[in-house]
């Protein structure tokens, strides 16, 4: 059994708040199992508690605040980055003022002062929230997902049109080793010619060039990154921070692309509905004595031939063989087929959309678990094939599979390929089933129409 985390003493941390400018004082203390992370406003009468929670959210003005009741906690992203990278569960953290101190503007302060506070474990079961099914969010060019995973992985791309970051893409399995060592330190960055704006609404009052990266016009201010793309990796710890706010640690592959505070919670309370709802957009109708079976990678592997350049499925979240299916392929900017297609306005061809959608399709001819039938799924054609939307770096195509007619040596399926519950392909599609050789694993093949789309 995992157990939940504390500290076993007090400790504080000082400094100027990013935003206020004003000298605070943060101090950690030891809480009780279940308890989760709260923030106690010590300077005020009563001294207000406000609950860690993505409910609380009052404000998300180039940081995360809390509040409750007028009374408010200003840019506590990077103290919940610090929490969620240790994997601590329970804190009464008391601040003397409106703001949490900024330190050098990543988590490192914070952590390390946790750090030397012992983290140590408690007589209570860890709980996680151990994602399902996928759950989107998208606002224009912003895209945030969570998808099935046995462990927390961010997957973050970022894009700016400056010399000096351009597009960055990261990604880590969080654990509290890789967060000490490739998050924590990367620090938050701002525009030198947004300053005087934010200055005049009374914000950034406590920025300085050691405690926040500054880009001018055509290059960066300070002597030096901590990474070449610290940027990205300040976003994941963004990130992290404010889906803490669920108050429990997750168990998914988070995928962001061009995000911020203000999608990272929007995104957080769908996952919070989607958990509350129990149930997702994707459920089929499989009835509960019978569960889909779902295939990561490693297993998709197992049943289809195809490698990188031509894997086009990322995993398969619901299977129920010889009846309907559900895949996923992730657009990143990374596909090798973006260089030609096109390097000036990137876009998926058709041919590959109708491909993934094919190999999504032929898993509907394995058992449970990925049993070899010992049958090959030959693509013989396509009809009332329709393209509806391009797919572009950033999409996620949901393609789902379901079974029309089977025979002992064919079968026809209809498949339709989304993104953000946008209809971007359909097709009916026709297979032959042909024994496999000995000594191969099933696969699929499809034929290359002569255009592109």
């Amino acid at each position: 059994m995992e157990r939940q985390k504390t500290i076993a003493r007090e400790a504080s941390f000082s400094g100027i708040g990013l935003h206020t400018g004003n000298l605070t004082t943060i101090t950690f203390k030891p809480a009780p199992p279940n308890s989760g992370i709260t923030f106690i406003r010590t300077d005020l009468p009563d001294k207000p508690a406000i609950k860690a929670d993505v409910d609380n959210v009052v404000d998300v003005s180039y940081g995360t605040t809390i509040g409750i009741n007028g009374v408010k906690v200003h840019t506590v992203e990077h103290v919940l980055a610090a929490i969620a990278g240790l994997g601590i569960d329970n804190l009464n953290i008391d601040v003397d003022a409106s703001e949490t101190p900024v330190g050098d503007g990543s988590s490192v302060p914070f952590m390390s002062t946790l750090e030397k506070a012992e983290v140590v474990e408690q007589d209570a079961e860890r709980k996680y929230i151990t994602i399902k099914h996928p759950v989107y969010y998208r606002n224009e060019d912003v895209a945030l997902s969570v998808l099935p995973s046995d462990e927390l992985r961010v997957t973050m791309t970022i894009a700016f049109d400056h010399v000096a970051i351009g597009t960055q893409y990261a990604s880590y399995v969080i654990t509290p080793e890789t967060f000490a060592k490739e998050i924590a330190p990367a620090r938050t960055f701002g525009f030198l010619r947004d300053a005087k704006m934010l200055q005049e609404q009374g914000l950034i009052r406590g920025v300085s060039l050691e405690n926040a990266v500054a880009i001018g016009d055509d290059s960066i201010l300070n002597e030096e990154l901590r990474f070449p793309d610290e940027f990205v990796r300040h976003k994941i710890l963004d990130l992290l921070g404010d889906m803490y706010l669920l108050g429990r640690p997750v168990r998914g592959h988070v995928i962001g692309v061009k995000s911020g505070h203000a999608s990272h919670v929007k995104f957080s309370q769908e996952v919070k509905k989607s958990l509350l709802n129990g149930r997702s957009k994707h459920n089929t109708k499989t009835p509960l004595t019978k569960m889909p079976t779902i295939l990561d990678v490693n297993m998709i592997m197992k049943v289809l031939p195809h490698r990188f350049p031509f894997l086009l499925v990322d995993r398969i979240l619901s299977f129920v063989p010889f009846e309907r299916v559900v895949g996923i392929k992730n657009v990143t900017v990374n596909e090798p087929f973006f260089q030609g297609h096109w390097p000036q306005m990137p876009v998926m061809p058709g041919v590959l959309i109708i491909e993934s959608m094919a190999q999504v399709s032929s898993v509907l001819i394995f058992h449970e678990s990925g049993v070899d039938p010992g049958k090959v799924a030959i693509f013989l054609g396509i009809d009332r094939a329709k393209f509806r939307r391009t797919v572009v770096p950033g999409d996620q195509l949901v393609i789902e599979a379901e079974m029309l007619q089977i025979r002992r040596n064919a079968c026809r399926v209809r498949a339709v390929a989304k993104c953000d519950d946008h209809i971007v392909a359909e097709a009916d599609m026709m297979f032959g089933l042909m024994d496999a050789p000995k000594s191969e694993t099933p696969a699929v093949s499809a034929p290359t129409p002569d255009a592109n789309f």
